[in-house]
């Protein structure tokens, strides 16, 4: 153990840091610093840094470095960096228009009933605040960020779909996402954005990283196309959406 960070073998290929005696933001903030400085060492045979909420996952390649090497670089950043390491970038703000229920948010009714609220309560709520991206999840990417404030967690779904529609955005747990590709999924859709999550040309190929801000702003279903040859990176750093509804609308 070397200060608040917990280091062990995973598999022949990789190690987990671990964040511990820490509350869940000070553990997220360290996990996340220490990911940014592996990443600025650029040592030898390590070809993957991923961290999550409170863990990191380093993998390398053992025929070209081993567990030791990497154990005494990542000891060495983490005594470095101590518990409360400074954010190493300024995070960002995506503003994200979405077309709630419907076609576009089929699950919209059944977590507004689970929840004791109406439709229009769940988008306002969803929409209301701007949520942390806590980390990339799979498939590609996704970001995972922090649910907004509904009475309590939602389940997921008894069966989950075999595809996702790229664009959907959901929620489980106390947790949120925008599934960027079309892949199975488990989570209750409560609507879709027209904006390209993704851009598999560029590297990296997610415009938003780990400490930004997503902002869902509801449009309409007509609105949809005036969205549609948008990046998601087209709206960084933005604080409205032209002609977006001043309303809750596009719930139908």
């Amino acid at each position: 153990m070397t200060g608040n960070v917990t280091i062990a073998d995973c598999g022949d290929s990789a190690l987990v840091a671990k964040a511990v005696g820490l509350d869940a933001e000070p553990a997220w903030r360290l996990v996340h610093a220490l990911a940014d400085a592996l990443d600025a060492v650029q040592l030898t045979g390590v070809h993957d840094v991923v961290p999550t909420y409170d863990a990191l996952l380093v993998e390398f390649d053992c025929a070209v470095t081993d567990h030791a090497t990497v154990r005494r670089v990542l000891a060495h950043e983490a005594a470095r960096l101590g518990p409360h390491p400074a954010p190493t970038a300024p995070p960002r703000r995506f503003v994200v228009p979405v077309v709630y229920g419907g076609e576009y948010g089929p699950d919209l009714p059944e977590v507004a009933a689970r929840l004791g609220l109406a439709e229009g309560e769940i988008i306002a709520l969803h929409s209301g605040s701007d949520l942390t991206v806590r980390c990339l999840g799979a498939p590609a990417g996704a970001p995972m960020t922090d649910g907004p404030p509904f009475p309590k967690p939602v389940p997921r779904l008894a069966s989950p779909r075999t595809k996702v529609a790229p664009g959907s955005v959901a929620v489980a747990g106390r947790q949120a996402v925008i599934c960027p590709m079309p892949s199975p999924g488990g989570w209750p859709l409560l609507g879709r954005t027209p904006v390209r999550v993704l851009d598999l040309h560029s590297d990296p190929i997610t415009a938003y990283r780990p400490g930004d801000t997503f902002r869902f702003v509801p449009i309409e279903p007509q609105q949809w196309d005036d969205y549609a040859d948008l990046a998601l990176g087209d709206l960084a750093d933005t604080t409205a959406l032209p002609d977006s509804a001043d309303s809750v609308v596009g719930h139908g």
